[in-house]
């Protein structure tokens, strides 16, 4: 089926960078948001990035105008209903997940595509409790939306060739690359970073190195252009801790057990840069390490 018009749930982070790519690619784009603040806040948002995005040539004013142009906020989620695919970005805890398709479902067109950009939970699960697990995807965009280039496509167990297709060619249109991931914990991506990070937190935790030694040796000895903690703290440490927990609960493998340090900064309420404090203090004007 041919995609014109596109409904994104959530204005946080990942909510706000989808909305702006896909109006950049000519989408109509609605948006949705259980806070009025959080969607006027995405809107300004959207609104000072396509400026950058003007000041460095990478599109023309008239771009960001007509872009601006396509883009809706609304607070009644059953207005997505009238879209060709719903992109579900809300917080990254199933039951919310849940809820939200249960909402919406009943409110969607027969041949609406419903996906989820979840970074961790089966999408095969989420599909089972809509009406449509043959339409359902996962359509995990990388953070920063509009700067990465890649985008996962998960298929559930029940998704349909048709689906997939139409998926590609609207990945194709925004101008982004996408890898084919099967529906196992965590898929591609986060199956790999997700570890790595966990596994330098264990470095901080057993005292072999400081978080400045850590990140160092990781920016210097393998060319990564953040270090680990470094990232950790710019993903969320919450969300770290999540994806670790359904790893670990998915795979019932030891090596995937959370750091017991993750866990206390997250009870700490140190969750990385949205907070202002995670393996780094920001709240100064250069970032210090906690520990």
């Amino acid at each position: 089926m041919a995609i014109q018009t596109v409904g994104v749930i959530g204005a946080g982070q990942m909510g706000n960078g989808i909305a702006h790519v896909f109006a950049v690619a000519g989408y109509d784009v609605l948006l949705t948001d259980i806070s009025r603040d959080s969607l006027d806040k995405a809107i300004a948002l959207i609104d000072r990035n396509l400026e950058r995005q003007v000041s460095r040539d990478k599109i023309t004013a008239a771009d960001k105008a007509a872009a601006m142009g396509r883009l809706r906020t609304t607070m009644t989620l059953s207005d997505l209903g009238r879209t060709d695919l719903v992109i579900e970005a809300a917080t990254e805890r199933e039951t919310v997940k849940q809820a939200i398709f249960e909402d919406l479902v009943p409110h969607l067109k027969p041949e609406t595509i419903l996906t989820s950009n979840t970074s961790s939970i089966s999408i095969t699960r989420l599909a089972s409790r809509t009406d449509r697990p043959e339409k359902f995807m996962g359509f995990h965009f990388m953070n920063p939306v509009p700067v990465m280039q890649l985008v996962e496509l998960i298929r559930g167990i029940a998704t349909d060739e048709p689906t997939y297709k139409t998926l590609l060619g609207v990945v194709e249109s925004l101008g982004k690359t996408a890898a084919s991931a099967e529906d196992f914990p965590a898929f591609i991506v986060n199956r790999i970073l997700m570890p790595m990070i966990n596994e330098a937190v264990y470095t901080l935790y057993e005292g072999v190195g400081s978080v400045q030694s850590i990140d160092l040796a990781m920016k210097l000895g393998t060319n990564h252009p953040m270090g680990p903690l470094e990232l950790a703290d710019f993903i969320g440490l919450d969300t770290c801790l999540a994806i670790m927990n359904v790893l670990h609960d998915g795979l019932a493998d030891t090596k995937y057990r959370p750091c017991p340090l993750l866990t206390k900064y997250v009870e700490a309420g140190w969750l990385g840069r949205k907070t202002n404090r995670g393996f780094y203090d920001y709240r100064g004007d250069t970032p210090v390490p906690t520990r």
